[in-house]
């Protein structure tokens, strides 16, 4: 009993959003097969997603990690309420849906983490969403350790950490932002405004979204330690200046092993496109003459049309197209069929498409995915930009269509991104930057555990002592 009372236990909290529970996952599976006891709340809300789409599988029932503890690992599973009715559309009302996160759910991980703190081995660290703006007071509350974790790129972490310096420099939240290159963020290599994440590019500065960065990163100051899910070599500057700050580990690309189909397939999401880029879109598919296939959110485009692609269309496609609301990415890009990925540019697909060695058309609509383009087609060339804050053109999408697949730009972006893929699997290998910097974490958690409960003995003797 007393050596289980020791094993490190996490409480882990992702954000509820699609490309946030995925690495959360990911990472519960891998510190659960270090010895680590995991309990890994989802909201209702990412629950019934998950089990929505998977009405067919072992895994449709009330635990998404049943499976996985057959293998002997300790991950337990919770789900709160996100403070909304299921049959609340978070997606249409996201603005609604961001500020009871902000406000309410706190007090539902309040009441969990209490409960939680009864189990055995009782929790000794937190492990929650960088987003949230609640860590710190949780933590300290408990008197567990703190850990943020940040499932993006250490570059766009660093940017919202130096808001203040976009601020006091003119950059942001000004009546004029000024245009010219940003060159003063530690760590970060010249960049030009319109590559920085949409909210920052943003001239409202008072909307939930930003409420929740600014305490967000004002919260993170007081982790005990930051993971990242980046590797070391593709952003060393960055990861370096962070660690100047704070304690901060790049252990990416967190996959599951082996690459296998992950347990998680979500849709809540909030990310928009106009019926135009749709309809262009297609009309450069058509023109492209390549075979695809297309996943269509019935919510891609926010209006009450339900008729959003060019007249024909599906009929024009057949033999040579096909359209889903929905479908497993890694199945679909790791095939060798596949030769191009158009995407919004979320992080998790980079790396997925990285490690399939498939190049890039890049969509960004929001949030990081204009900072990730950035890299994707400016440093790294390994893809090509669909339209810049612009409106897409049909000829303009047929083109890039063209580069990926054929032709010598298409060899030079398939070169490259070996190259990527080479620094990824360097990284994860056994002697790699991301293995070593995974293992440093686990142990300098352990010695902050270790000093903690050290310290909590002493306090307990010292106020016995003063009440005798």
């Amino acid at each position: 009993m007393e050596k289980n009372h020791r094993k490190p236990h996490a409480i882990m909290i992702p954000y509820p959003l699609q490309g946030h529970v995925i690495p959360f996952v990911h990472l519960a599976m891998k510190l659960a097969t270090k010895g680590f006891t995991i309990t890994f709340v989802n909201t209702q809300a990412i629950h019934h997603q998950i089990v929505k789409s998977q009405s067919n599988s072992a895994t449709s029932n009330d635990d998404i990690f049943i499976e996985a503890r057959k293998s002997g690992i300790d991950v337990r599973y919770a789900v709160v309420n996100d403070g909304f009715p299921l049959g609340f559309d978070r997606s249409l009302h996201h603005d609604q849906f961001f500020e009871g996160v902000l406000h309410v759910f706190s007090a539902h991980i309040d009441e969990l983490v209490a409960n939680t703190i009864k189990t055995n081995p009782p929790p000794t660290c937190l492990i929650a969403d960088t987003f949230y703006v609640w860590s710190s007071m949780i933590s300290n509350k408990y008197n567990l350790i703190n850990v943020s974790f940040w499932t993006e790129l250490a570059l766009v972490f660093t940017l919202y950490y130096h808001v203040d310096l976009l601020i006091s420099n003119g950059y942001f939240a000004t009546v004029n932002n000024r245009d010219d290159i940003i060159d003063y963020i530690p760590g970060v290599r010249a960049i030009e405004p319109k590559d920085l994440m949409s909210y920052l590019q943003a001239s409202d500065t008072s909307t939930v979204a930003h409420r929740i960065i600014f305490k967000a990163f004002q919260d993170v100051r007081k982790a005990d330690f930051i993971i990242c899910n980046t590797v070391q070599e593709l952003e060393h500057e960055t990861i370096s200046a962070l660690n100047e700050k704070q304690p901060t580990y790049a252990i990416g690309p967190i996959f599951p092993t082996g690459f296998t189909k992950s347990v998680v397939a979500t849709s809540l999401c909030y990310a928009h496109a106009s019926k135009n880029d749709i309809v262009e879109i297609a009309h450069g598919l058509l023109l492209s003459g390549v075979s695809f296939i297309w996943v269509l959110r019935p919510d891609i485009v926010i209006s009450d049309e339900t008729d959003i692609l060019p007249v024909g269309f599906e009929e024009s496609i057949k033999g040579r197209g096909m359209i889903v609301p929905w479908c497993c990415q890694i199945v679909v890009i790791s095939h060798p069929a596949v030769g191009g990925f158009l995407t919004h540019c979320g992080w998790n697909s980079i790396l997925e498409s990285v490690r399939c060695t498939v190049p890039l058309i890049c969509f960004p609509l929001l949030t990081d995915q204009f900072t990730n383009k950035k890299l994707v087609v400016d440093d790294w060339n390994i893809g090509v930009n669909l339209s810049d804050n612009r409106q897409i053109k049909r000829h303009e999408a047929a083109e890039m269509i063209h580069r990926v697949m054929n032709g010598k730009s298409a060899d030079e972006l398939r070169k490259n991104i070996m190259e990527v893929k080479r620094k990824l699997e360097n990284a994860l290998s056994t002697a790699g930057s991301s293995k070593e910097n995974f293992n440093q974490f686990i142990r300098d958690v352990q010695i902050k555990t270790q000093k903690k409960r050290a310290s909590a003995v002493c306090h307990w003797i010292n106020s016995s002592a003063n009440h005798s």
